[in-house]
Formats: structure tokens, sequence, C-alpha cells
């Protein structure tokens, strides 16, 4: 019965380990370049509020809203 074999179960625990490593060690490598992605959009975005207001100064437009530049 090699159900029962300790070096089977060996064998499995750390194949179950190595899985879980992998998986974790992905999930973080995910994790960071989904981070540095939403910094780097958040730069454009705040590049992006400051052309559009610089725009609407040279146009004459008023900022009547607020919130564009916070």
């Amino acid at each position: 019965m090699a159900e029962s074999d300790p070096q089977s179960a060996r064998g499995l625990s750390r194949f179950a380990e190595n899985l879980l490593q992998q998986l974790q060690d992905n999930f973080q490598a995910l994790t960071e370049e989904l981070s540095l992605r939403m910094d780097e959009m958040g730069k454009r975005i705040s590049d992006l509020e400051e052309h559009v207001t610089d725009l609407m100064a040279h146009a004459g437009i008023e900022n009547t809203n607020g919130d564009l530049m916070n």
C-alpha cells in the first residue's frame, strides 16, 4: 500500500509546500507589479489634471470645479 508509505507522504508534503511557495511568490510578484502600475497611473492622472488646468488657464476658462487640482 503506497498510500501509507512514509516516503510518499513526505514527498507529497514537500510537493505541496513547494507548490504553495510558488503560489505565494507569484502572488507577491503580481502584487508588486499591480502596485507599481497603480502608482504610475496615479502620476499620469495627476499630470493630466495639471495639463487640463493649464489648458483651461490658456483658454481663459476659470476652474469652477475646485476638485480638478485636488
